[in-house]
């Protein structure tokens, strides 16, 4: 399955703390009062693009400055998120194993604060890299040994966690037969809830070759499944909310780090799955930005 970090304890994170010398800067509610955690929310996060050297600028813009902004925001909601999701792209540029290291390190006070977060690949990642330094942090055998495959089942919809990744530094994302395969398979088996398919790569719909390229393979298996509602994905650096001619909806992540064009948000998104439909609140590090705060409310297709 994707890289899944369980929550941990206090007396860890405090253990772990003192032997990096740096990270408690990040939690300072660190002894806040304990809350309650929504088992149908769920923080949203893609593109964080972290380096190995926190002070390192892509694009004008500190990524580490950016991540420990949203890490803070997603710890003061008011009600626990069940789960926080990083939707690939997490290294910088080509996956260096300082980049994982610090993203570790960064998602340890999320985890203090009994969160687990489900990491996926994107084009800057590697892979090997990658499993080397959160290995350890492994809590299942994946479907698919070579890939980063995961189903999450949650109480309102089942999330499928699929590996986009083909090739680092490559732009174009693959899942392949043996991942589709999978995908089909696990949809059957679950159909008895909604599903929400989560891919680092946008879809190709459009055309060009910057997206997923298998594109039509995926939407032909998708769309005949009426339990399919949406598909979140990253990679552009870019905030959007459509849906294709089937119903799906196609709900286009903002990046954690820079952007590609200006006037896009980056951020995060807080998504509520509730009994007919999904609502999602775009969280802007910039709050002045139009859509902030602003839900963004739909009801599944039929």
């Amino acid at each position: 399955m994707p890289i899944s970090l369980p929550p941990l304890s206090r007396r860890q994170f405090l253990a772990r703390s003192l032997a990096a010398g740096a990270a408690c800067v990040l939690a300072p509610e660190l002894h806040a009062e304990s809350k309650a955690t929504d088992p149908n929310a769920f923080a949203l996060l893609s593109d964080t693009h972290l380096a190995a050297d926190r002070s390192k600028i892509g694009r004008g813009i500190n990524m580490a400055d950016h991540f420990i902004a949203v890490s803070r925001e997603v710890r003061a909601w008011p009600q626990r998120p069940a789960a926080v999701f990083i939707n690939g792209d997490c290294a910088f540029n080509s996956g260096e194993s300082g980049d994982y290291a610090l993203l570790a390190e960064f998602l340890e006070p999320i985890r203090a604060d009994q969160m687990p977060v489900h990491l996926l690949l994107g084009n800057h990642d590697n892979r090997e890299r990658f499993w080397d330094v959160l290995r350890a942090e492994k809590t299942a055998t994946r479907p698919l040994a070579d890939k980063q495959v995961a189903l999450l089942k949650t109480p309102r919809a089942n999330w499928f966690i699929l590996d986009s990744l083909e090739t680092t530094l490559s732009t174009p994302g693959l899942l392949g037969s043996g991942q589709l395969e999978w995908l089909g398979k696990a949809l059957d088996a679950n159909a008895d809830k909604p599903a929400l398919i989560m891919i680092h790569h946008n879809p190709g719909i459009s055309g060009g070759n910057i997206g997923l390229k298998d594109t039509a393979a995926l939407f032909e298996l998708l769309r005949p499944r009426k339990q399919v509602k949406a598909y979140f994905f990253g990679h552009t650096h870019h905030w959007e909310v459509t849906r294709d001619e089937s119903g799906i909806h196609l709900i286009n992540l903002p990046p954690v780090s820079y952007l590609f064009h200006e006037g896009d948000p980056a951020g995060w998104v807080m998504a509520n799955v509730e009994e007919k439909g999904i609502r999602l609140e775009l969280r802007s590090l910039d709050t002045s930005h139009k859509a902030h705060g602003k839900p963004v409310n739909f009801d599944w297709r039929a």
